[in-house]
């Protein structure tokens, strides 16, 4: 790269050397800006359009006594009310919706 000597130039050469500078840098930030975002929207795009995974349906597989509409498929960590139940002395084979499920 040519050196260029700045000690010799005047306020005003340097002011407007400056400007140059500035304005072929904003240019630049400005094309790789718009370089960056274009190449942001392909991959959203590809992300977005993908197929998604077919997950199988989760069955409860455990229901609290009272009320009964509060169930847990056994995944995952343990809700309120079967921790509750635990400590109190029930089994999960209390809780269990169909017995023979176990055997699955």
């Amino acid at each position: 790269m040519k050196r260029i000597d700045l000690n010799g130039k005047s306020i005003e050469e340097l002011w407007a050397l400056h400007e140059e500078i500035a304005s072929i840098l904003t240019a630049k930030l400005q094309a790789e800006k718009l370089k960056l975002e274009t190449r942001l929207d392909e991959i959203q795009r590809k992300v977005s359009n993908g197929p998604r995974r077919a997950y199988p349906k989760v069955y409860p597989r455990f229901r609290n006594p009272y009320p009964p509409h509060q169930t847990w498929s056994g995944r995952g960590l343990q809700p309120g009310w079967v921790r509750i139940l635990l400590a109190r002395g029930k089994s999960l084979n209390d809780l269990r919706i169909d017995p023979s499920a176990e055997e699955q």
